[in-house]
């Protein structure tokens, strides 16, 4: 009994199979838009998804060692994204459906970053630190219910380090390449703005500063101090999450937590603080499949099953609008 994920909420195609009752996954398939100029264009990320999908499909089941016959669950992303790319991830399902004849569920992305993390931790209830494009959120389970305990007002990091990366002349994505940038760099901090307004954080002053120093100074000084800058803040909202909650664990997720800097700060900030933390591997950081069906299949379970002509999308729910499985 396999679930198919698909993951479709932004630049990544995502396919994965995983195991019902065990949660093994078989197999994590993705495709990711990638451009030399930096930046999403939706109608051109729709095109590439259309693309792409087919492929995804048949190297996911090829490497999970099945057949399509096999699924006995489909999940796809519902929420949030970008209309353009969810939609694409919609049909997909919806067709996958009605031909194998399969219940379908459709799950909110963010958070199937904290499920994928808490299943292979092992954490039963962790704080989700979420540090991805367009998403910047501290989430934790409270009163049976996800509460976002803070969150970017502006961008968010992953967006703003994209939007760095463009300033420099980079491609997309960009936070790879300031990540090698600012390695190379030894030389004193540059001063940004550091906005922490509660336990929220707020990126688009640092953005404008950065503007300013493109002239004087060079592109490693600049990537580096970037991520000292905007990696503390989200350490610092963190911390205060974990000391509001009380809870003893912390789980990365999102495709800015692959970056070795971030990780090293949360790891030490957890080491000082006396709590566990854990990072899940590359693969189940950055967008991908396997997340959206484990959530999904945690969904079946709870009988949250959609009918085909109800199979929509919601680009702009909020993690908080949605009702705990935990309950």
């Amino acid at each position: 009994m396999y679930c198919l994920g698909i993951e479709s909420t932004a630049h990544t195609f995502g396919i994965s199979i995983v195991e019902r009752y065990s949660r093994k996954v078989f197999s994590n398939v993705r495709d990711m838009f990638r451009s030399e100029s930096g930046g999403l264009i939706p109608v051109e990320l729709s095109e590439h998804h259309v693309a792409v999908w087919e492929s995804v499909l048949h190297s996911a089941i090829e490497r999970a060692g099945i057949s399509l016959s096999d699924i006995s669950l489909i999940a796809y992303s519902r929420s949030p994204g970008l209309g353009h790319a969810l939609r694409i991830g919609s049909i997909v399902a919806r067709c996958l459906s009605l031909r194998l004849g399969v219940p379908l569920v459709g799950v909110n992305h963010c958070i199937a970053h904290l499920e994928v993390g808490r299943v292979h931790s092992g954490f039963a209830d962790p704080v989700l630190l979420y540090a991805s494009g367009a998403n910047t959120q501290i989430i934790a389970l409270e009163e049976g219910l996800y509460r976002v305990f803070g969150e970017t007002i502006d961008l968010g990091v992953g967006n703003f380090l994209d939007s760095v990366a463009r300033f420099l002349g980079l491609g997309f994505p960009g936070g790879p390449a300031l990540e090698r940038l600012a390695a190379e760099y030894s030389g004193p901090l540059l001063p940004l703005p550091y906005s922490v307004k509660g336990m929220d954080v707020s990126f688009s002053g640092m953005q404008t500063a950065v503007r300013s120093l493109l002239s004087s100074h060079s592109p490693q000084a600049i990537a580096f101090s970037v991520q000292e800058h905007a990696f503390a803040l989200l350490v610092e909202v963190s911390e205060r999450a974990l000391a509001h909650t009380g809870k003893q664990s912390l789980v990365l997720g999102g495709g800015v937590a692959c970056n070795q800097r971030l990780s090293s700060m949360c790891q030490r900030m957890c080491s000082v603080r006396g709590v566990s933390c854990f990072i899940p591997d590359k693969e189940f950081l950055v967008d991908n499949g396997a997340m959206i069906a484990l959530l999904g299949i945690r969904h079946a379970e709870k009988n949250l099953f959609i009918p085909v002509s109800q199979a929509g999308i919601d680009p702009y729910e909020r993690t908080d609008e949605v009702s705990s499985l935990h309950q």
